[in-house]
């Protein structure tokens, strides 16, 4: 009974700490809406001028500033990269499962929906070129949605822990430090 109790207090707990490094629901950083002045992190081109999904980080540091990302593979950079920051409070991505055909061609950016990029489905590999001219990790919070963009234009569906360091790194971004070498696939791929 007394390790029943134990185990009881202790997912309370944890519980209790909450998300992402530590945030709950009530005090995680909500995402913006894109401004005409919003900049990609890795090049500082104007976010609006880019088609396709977005992404935006957000740091225990700093709790009302975006880190604007033209492409959501470049949030994988970021979090994998030795050198960026690690006090991440909130990590969102644009929804493309009710994406219109006119969305993909064009910026999206007031009419955008936002979800936690952990609990995305991710299409990766397909025919889509993103925002940048490469291939783009595509968020859905449909899975069934998903899997139609890839009936449709190929790839593969992985969840955010699944997305290959061999994909993030594969398509170099201007202004994105190259993978570390101390980078899990790094070894490997040599």
């Amino acid at each position: 009974m007394k390790k029943l109790i134990a185990t009881l207090l202790l997912a309370t707990a944890l519980a209790a700490c909450g998300g992402e490094n530590g945030n709950t629901a009530a005090n995680k950083p909500q995402p913006q809406v894109i401004s005409d002045a919003a900049k990609g992190y890795y090049c500082t081109m104007n976010l609006p001028e880019h088609n396709g999904p977005k992404a935006q980080i957000f740091l225990e540091s700093k709790p009302d500033e975006a880190l604007w990302f033209s492409t959501v593979t470049q949030i994988f950079n970021f979090v994998r990269h030795p050198g960026e920051p690690k006090d991440i409070a909130a990590i969102y991505v644009t929804d493309m499962s009710d994406a219109t055909d006119a969305d993909w061609e064009k910026p999206l950016t007031t009419n955008a929906k936002w979800i936690d990029a952990r609990t995305a489905h991710y299409v990766i590999e397909s025919r889509y070129i993103g925002g940048m001219g490469t291939q783009d990790a595509i968020p859905f919070s449909d899975m069934a949605k998903a899997q139609a963009f890839v009936a449709k234009n190929g790839g593969r569906i992985v969840s955010f822990d699944d997305v290959p360091d061999s994909f993030v790194y594969a398509n170099p971004v201007v202004g994105v430090p190259p993978q570390p070498a101390s980078a899990p696939d790094a070894a490997a791929s040599h």
